[in-house]
């Protein structure tokens, strides 16, 4: 799993870099571009860096837990993270052309990231440390 995290979160930076260059060149900065599209753009930019970079902060450190309650736990908060990055990638060219600053798929990857992250942290509290 520490590889996967690794690779899948150089994905979601590289992913981000080019969410990066798709509104520089296709919309040429945001130049001229309404102020709550461009608003959702930017914050769905950001949302798929912190998926990104949590994927790879857990990759540097990952380590499966002996217990079985703890590892599911980790498996499960780790699904969770995984999905939350698509929702972020597809909510960043989805949801900047919804009316009335509709947000249905970030506002569920903010929950998915942050419940993957509680499962991670509840899975080593109160570990005993070999």
């Amino acid at each position: 799993m520490k590889k996967v995290h690794l690779i899948f979160g150089i994905f979601i930076v590289f992913a981000f870099l080019m969410t990066g260059q798709y509104m520089d060149k296709y919309y040429n900065h945001m130049v001229g571009v309404p102020d709550g599209q461009r608003l959702l753009f930017r914050t769905r930019h950001i949302f798929i860096l912190l998926a990104g970079l949590l994927n790879l902060g857990l990759g540097a450190y990952f380590t499966y837990r002996i217990q079985t309650w703890r590892r599911t736990m980790q498996l499960l908060g780790s699904l969770l993270i995984f999905a939350a990055s698509f929702l972020f990638l597809f909510a960043f060219f989805y949801e900047p052309n919804l009316s009335n600053l509709h947000t249905p798929l970030s506002h569920w990857g903010t929950y998915t990231i942050a419940a993957g992250a509680v499962l991670h942290v509840v899975s080593g509290v109160r570990q005993k440390h070999l």
